[in-house]
């Protein structure tokens, strides 16, 4: 069983490969000022600064950490929002901003208390990973999809666990682990490939849902030339330049002054994968750069027609509530009326002459919708 120690607090460092940073551009070249910043915004640090100003660190919930090779420091694997929280006491005037405006300046005695603290040090990441994946994968503070899929190819790759025993352990199917790490392996393949650059994207963090939802759809994973999740491959595309594209339209590039197409999975991602499938609106999109107008030249004359005509429909019913109130007796808008009411005629015309060719009726009757 791993013994809990007592360590020094200046020998702890924080984790810069903690999984759930990434995507808020945490990397291992991150500063502690950078780390303590992410945390105190994202993770109601302050919460557990109040309650360590209140009732102390609790003893029996220590940090987790593995000693790091050639020097006297450990990394702190579990308890980095923890750390932080102490880190904003001890070194108050640094971290001010941070610290909970209703309580006073931390007091020395609870400031030295601080300096020794509980940690259970394992022998290695390899050793601490199921349960570390089992707390945050499923648990009270459950990762994000890209803190998962994080977890799991770093569990997979670097320690050589197949993707199902990591499954097992975390709660999920195969089939949705698979899927998580070829989404981060998609990402890594086009950084790798300096096709995307993470640190350009439009969006203040990474919505990786994006990414991981967009690779299901058919139209997506031709267009990049993806293979079968099923392969669990480290480099999964085969159209690297096509995969920039998609990146670009779902993050956008900042250093080109592109703002992403993709504002919401519903309907934008649909719309872009029916996109894909179309060689033309392909074309449109990469020429307009307009999600709508590519969809719009995607869809088969038959549906934009119907929809043209709905649109229509509910552009009168919509004048319709607000003539009597809001026509003032100008003529322009009167003759504005009257050229869309000859537009109707002609459209009727044209819609009755190919109705009535194509039922073999020459009987001229006008339909109307009750």
């Amino acid at each position: 069983m791993t013994k809990i120690e007592q360590i020094e607090l200046a020998k702890l460092r924080f984790d810069t490969k903690n999984p759930r940073l990434f995507e808020f551009g945490i990397n291992e070249a991150s500063s502690e000022e950078d780390m303590i910043g992410v945390l105190c915004k994202i993770m109601s640090v302050k919460e557990i600064v109040l309650s360590i100003y209140n009732s102390g660190f609790f003893e029996n919930e220590p940090l987790v950490a593995v000693k790091n090779d050639n020097e006297d420091s450990f990394t702190v694997i579990e308890g980095n929002r923890r750390l932080a929280a102490i880190k904003v006491i001890t070194e108050y005037a640094k971290y001010t901003e941070y610290y909970p405006s209703q309580i006073p300046p931390p007091s020395e005695a609870l400031i030295k208390s601080l300096q020794l603290l509980p940690v259970m040090v394992e022998e290695s990441r390899e050793k601490s990973w199921q349960f570390i994946g089992f707390k945050h994968v499923n648990g009270a503070l459950k990762w994000t999809s890209f803190a998962k899929a994080q977890y799991i190819a770093h569990v997979h790759n670097d320690f050589g666990v197949p993707l199902n025993a990591i499954a097992l352990q975390i709660g999920d199917s195969n089939k949705i682990a698979q899927r998580l790490y070829q989404a981060l392996m998609v990402l890594t393949q086009a950084e790798d490939t300096k096709v995307f650059n993470r640190a350009n994207i439009y969006p203040t963090r990474l919505y990786f849902s994006h990414l991981y939802t967009g690779l299901q759809y058919e139209g997506v994973k031709d267009f990049i030339g993806l293979k079968d999740v099923s392969e669990e491959v480290k480099d999964p595309v085969q159209k690297v330049n096509e995969l920039g594209e998609l990146l670009t339209w779902m993050y956008g590039n900042k250093m080109e002054d592109t703002k992403p197409i993709i504002q919401s999975q519903n309907p934008d991602l649909r719309n872009l994968d029916s996109v894909l499938k179309v060689p033309a609106a392909i074309e449109t999109l990469r020429s307009k750069g307009d999600l709508s107008v590519a969809y719009e030249n995607s869809q088969p004359d038959d549906s934009k027609f119907f929809q043209s005509l709905n649109d229509s429909k509910l552009a009168l019913y919509k004048a319709l509530q607000y003539v009597a109130t809001g026509y003032k007796g100008d003529e322009e808008k009167l003759r504005m009326s009257g050229t869309i009411a000859d537009m109707s005629d002609q459209l009727y015309s044209t819609m009755e002459s190919i109705y009535s060719t194509q039922a073999g009726n020459s009987k001229k009757q006008r339909l109307t919708e009750k």
